[in-house]
């Protein structure tokens, strides 16, 4: 991982320290060498190299180190720059959308369907390029429907992207007998026996179909909607914490409650989660839980 910072530095802790094999030619002028040795030009010696690491180096978002690991952790657009590339040449990503928000209801009819997560993609050993600028954009999420009896689905929620990865925003939760919309995780049917929406492939779930006059849950990265239930999120240790992202929104109840959320941060900010669907006969239900959460992206790689 890191040359010695002391004593005796061998041509195969080198070409190991550049990821070739310990027996492998190596050139000592090479730019490889002279980048990991920090020496432009002339002679390199080899206490040059004492406690020199070939790690990636990269800035952009908010930069914190969990072991090993350099995790940047963006909850606003911006840009991942990478400076110099470790050997390995590879990053591990999670990036997330914005959860969709709830669907109305309808007083005296039925409960509005739970928005769909934000569509959720998460990989290790992906190869990135050395002196790269790669933008990232975050989803916000979708708003909640215009109010009670309005018979209007929840706002989609935005497309997240990073490293040239996209993933879709949720689906917003049905209006009252009517079905979910599909995206990253499809929202709820609203009440009155309707279908939830689709999820995109490898992003999220379907949304739950409602039931008389509960809406549906909506889709979640972990798993579909239930009847008045959100589908579970994704749980990972990305960031240095286990914590779950991209959870469906509780589908709306007949008597001005909610179902379970399928996310243990519901629609939080930067954790994806679809917002709850509206409750019948509420007045107008709580905007604070029926709009969807914004979307995150987690890159982090090895720096030591």
């Amino acid at each position: 991982m890191t040359l010695p910072a002391s004593g005796t530095i061998s041509l195969n802790q080198v070409n190991v320290e550049l990821g070739n094999s310990g027996t492998a030619s190596i050139n000592m002028n090479s730019a490889a060498v002279r980048d990991l040795f920090g020496v432009a030009s002339g002679a390199i010696s080899m206490s040059d190299g004492y406690g020199q690491a070939n790690v990636t180096v990269a800035t952009g978002g908010a930069i914190t180190t969990s072991g090993n690991y350099k995790i940047h952790k963006f909850t606003s657009s911006g840009t991942f720059q990478i400076t110099d590339l470790g050997s390995a040449g590879t990053v591990e990503y999670m990036i997330c959308a914005g959860g969709a928000g709830g669907g109305s209801g309808d007083n005296g009819q039925g409960a509005g369907g739970g928005g769909g997560a934000g569509g959720l993609l998460a990989a290790t050993n992906y190869s990135v390029s050395a002196n790269t600028s790669y933008p990232i954009v975050i989803g916000g999420g979708g708003g909640r429907h215009s109010g009670n009896n309005s018979g209007t689905y929840g706002g989609a929620g935005g497309v997240s992207s990073a490293l040239g990865i996209s993933t879709a925003g949720g689906g917003g939760g049905g209006p009252n007998n009517l079905g979910g919309a599909s995206g990253g995780s499809g929202g709820g049917g609203g009440g009155r026996t309707k279908p939830g929406g689709a999820g995109t492939s490898g992003q999220g779930n379907s949304g739950g179909s409602s039931i008389g006059d509960h809406g549906g849950g909506g889709g979640g990265k972990g798993s579909a909607g239930t009847t008045t239930n959100g589908g579970n999120g994704y749980t990972t240790s990305i960031s240095g914490s286990s914590l779950e992202y991209a959870g469906g929104g509780a589908g709306g109840h007949n008597n001005n409650g909610y179902g379970a959320h399928g996310g243990n941060y519901g629609n939080a900010a930067n954790f994806g989660g679809g917002g709850n669907g509206d409750p019948e006969g509420s007045a107008g239900g709580n905007a604070a839980l029926e709009s969807g959460g914004s979307g995150v992206v987690i890159i982090r790689y090895l720096y030591q």
